[in-house]
């Protein structure tokens, strides 16, 4: 028994070694696992640093020109998100303007703006907007739509004949409100992706460094190093819990610097308490590892991984909910997410990390994310235990060949 278990033990810390060994010697795994999860996420925080669009650029048409249109101009242009470039003589100039993304919207003053406000009828101010951006068309939109609410209720007050001015308020608003953004204060676009597209880098990486790897093994037939390990099933445990050591020994310092470290440095939004942070990771960093080795298998060339993870990387992000609400994506596809611990991975993480919510209120995400620490456990020691066969025929054949041609080279050459 005691045999045994010194036998495990050194099977498994010679596959670790030797997978740290790999690992540190090829340069590409090294950029994967190392300078891609330390630099990637930098730069992504850098870019939404601003969190919301300002000053976006407006070009005006009035055609009024009169005291009222030009103070409509005055307040957008006072305003933080809008900033009016220009002014054209007409829409055709307007038109050419935004083609050429010289400004990203347009505000359209009719010629009857005043002159329908004096007679007590409904005055209309026309948006353009691009929407090849939506902050953009967001910033310009609302600024319009604010503006033209606060002259509009200060018209109304002006008409009617209050005499203090707490009834001019109830007047121009007798129904008000109080808007609370809660979870993102700011609104910004970087407290709102930004967590998601960390959880998605442990997993792309991970998966993109394993296949380099396997991919590489593959190609120098590097398998028959772990045959003496995989005489028995149970061997394959040793396999499997090797590599995946070496993968987690480099992967929870790195973990611990994407969902601590980063959303601390740019002021993103993180009220989730470490416990049930750091009780969540474990099982979404051992799922994506056991789902990379799967994913392994089918690398032939250590290129193909790239390709194949780059291709999913976009769609991975949509699938998880945050980008775009859960309850609109077809069920099909709802099906498809659920076989990636990133889908799992960011809408916890995200929770906890962002809402404040305790392990209990995620804990659909979490037993998911078990289940499939267990699934991709068991169908990386199926595929492995096949590499390894296929690669034990391998040999057999190779050696049945050698002394085939040793036996044909003995009956070719003639008795001394």
């Amino acid at each position: 028994m005691f045999e045994r278990q010194t036998e495990s033990i050194r099977s498994l810390c010679y596959i670790w070694r030797q997978e740290l060994k790999q690992m540190f010697h090829d340069e590409g795994v090294i950029i994967f696992f190392i300078v891609v999860p330390l630099l990637y996420p930098l730069l992504y925080s850098w870019i939404y640093n601003n969190e919301v669009v300002h000053e976006v650029p407006v070009v005006v048409v009035d055609e009024s020109s009169t005291p009222l249109s030009r103070q409509f101009v005055r307040r957008c242009d006072a305003s933080p998100d809008v900033k009016v470039l220009c002014h054209a003589a007409d829409m055709d100039e307007a038109q050419s303007l935004v083609s050429r993304q010289v400004v990203k919207g347009i505000y359209l003053i009719p010629a009857d703006f005043e002159t329908r406000l004096n007679r007590l009828e409904q005055a209309t101010v026309s948006v353009y907007c691009d929407m090849s951006l939506m902050l953009a068309y967001k910033a310009v939109f609302q600024t319009a739509q604010a503006v033209t609410q606060q002259m509009g209720s200060e018209i109304n007050t002006s008409r009617t004949r209050q005499f203090t001015r707490r009834e001019e308020q109830v007047s121009s608003r007798p129904l008000d409100y109080d808007e609370v953004a809660l979870f993102n204060p700011t609104g910004g676009y970087g407290s709102s992706i930004i967590p998601a597209v960390l959880m998605l880098i442990i997993q792309q990486t991970l998966v993109l460094g394993i296949g380099m790897l396997a991919g590489t093994s593959r190609e120098a037939n590097r398998f028959s190093n772990l045959i003496p390990f995989s005489r028995q099933y149970h061997g394959m445990f040793r396999i499997v819990g090797g590599k995946a050591m070496a993968y987690l020994m480099v992967y929870i310092p790195l973990a611990a610097y994407l969902v601590l470290v980063v959303p601390w440095m740019f002021g993103f939004t993180a009220i989730g308490q470490w416990q049930p942070l750091l009780a969540f990771m474990v099982p979404y960093l051992l799922a994506c590892t056991f789902f990379g080795m799967v994913v392994s298998c089918l690398v032939r060339y250590r290129e193909n991984v790239m390709l194949l993870m780059v291709f999913v990387s976009i769609p991975l992000l949509f699938l998880s909910g945050i980008s775009w609400p859960q309850t609109s994506i077809p069920g099909f596809w709802q099906g498809v997410s659920c076989l990636f611990p990133s889908t799992f991975g960011i809408r916890g993480f995200v929770r906890i990390n962002t809402m404040g919510a305790t392990l209990g209120e995620v804990l659909m995400e979490y037993q998911v994310l078990w289940v499939q620490t267990a699934v991709y456990f068991i169908l990386a020691c199926l595929v492995y235990r096949y590499q390894i066969h296929i690669t034990r025929q391998t040999v057999r054949d190779r050696l049945a060949d050698k002394k085939a041609e040793k036996a044909n080279s003995q009956l070719l050459t003639p008795n001394s």
